[in-house]
């Protein structure tokens, strides 16, 4: 016996808005997989405002009103059965945040559920991390987002620490990340990572996962330190328009990438990581998985 329920997730990120479609299938005497069906971004970069001027600006908002009924109509030609909508820090430090969200759900009937850093780290870790993690390693596994990023060391397949850092893409775009904010997160690195012998860094994030395709590695092999230094420095020495016409790097992404590379190399520098895994996944994914396995208060029946 076959069944196969489609499930949605909406990621409200500080860069970008997701929506991902995922198909769940359930067969007797298996394991139920999981299995990616559509995926659409939309670059709205609610962080911009918010970095800036503690509110997402009107123009924003109505491009969220149109993005979230948009994925509605998706959803529904889809024929989803559940779905729920995730926002991070940009709403989350929005003046304005609450009200939009619920300006959203009037308009659209989708409610928003804005999280905090930690339950963003909770929902990712509910992902299949564990099936690209050797338990007899230890990792430190880094989440870069637009406005945050969410830092975890696993040993023993197990989480032993976890925090949040107001250090992401576009508040480093925008220059409002303190010297100060980098300094403690280099102590916290270096304090939690120091008693273990060995680790390995896992990186997830649309930048690193861009970098991984462009690369060419086969799944499940890691870049190296070198080699993402090398693409650091060669980014560098590119235009912004010259990422986008001779790097072909879509304009929403030229821009981020290196601010993000320069996180996942000064985690990498500071725990003393030669290799970063880059196993694809990300908060969208957790959501989906955090819905199916009911350790999320609360998602939504598409009607």
């Amino acid at each position: 016996m076959l069944d196969i329920k489609k499930y949605a997730a909406i990621d409200i990120g500080s860069n970008a808005v997701r929506l991902l479609i995922t198909n769940i299938i359930e067969e007797k005497d298996k394991s139920v997989s999981f299995k990616k069906s559509s995926l659409v971004r939309v670059p709205i970069r609610l962080g911009a405002d918010v970095f800036l001027n503690n509110k997402i600006s009107d123009q924003n908002t109505e491009r969220m009103l149109d993005t979230m009924l948009a994925f509605k109509l998706l959803m529904k030609s889809h024929k989803v059965y559940k779905f729920k909508a995730c926002a991070t820090s940009a709403m989350r430090e929005a003046d304005n945040g609450k009200a939009v969200a619920q300006k959203i759900l009037e308009q659209t009937g989708i409610p928003i559920d804005i999280i905090e850093g930690q339950e963003e780290a909770a929902i990712i870790a509910a992902t299949d991390l564990h099936t690209f993690i050797d338990n007899s390693k230890t990792y430190l596994y880094v989440d870069v987002g637009g406005g945050s990023t969410e830092f975890s060391v696993i040993h023993n397949g197990k989480k032993v620490a976890s925090k949040s850092f107001k250090i992401g893409t576009v508040r480093l775009l925008n220059d409002v990340v303190k010297n100060q904010t980098w300094k403690e997160l280099e102590q916290w690195i270096g304090s939690k990572t120091k008693t273990y012998d060995k680790i390995e860094v896992i990186g997830s994030g649309g930048n690193i996962n861009k970098i991984f395709k462009i690369s060419g590695k086969a799944i499940g092999k890691p870049l190296t330190y070198f080699y993402l230094t090398s693409y650091y420095n060669m980014l560098q020495s590119y235009s912004y328009e010259e990422r986008i016409t001779k790097l072909g790097l879509n304009q929403d992404r030229a821009d981020v990438i290196i601010p993000a590379t320069r996180i996942y190399l000064s985690a990498m520098k500071w725990c003393g990581a030669k290799d970063i895994y880059v196993p694809k996944i990300g908060l969208a994914d957790g959501i989906i998985k955090s819905m199916y396995n009911d350790t999320v208060l609360s998602h939504t029946q598409l009607k």
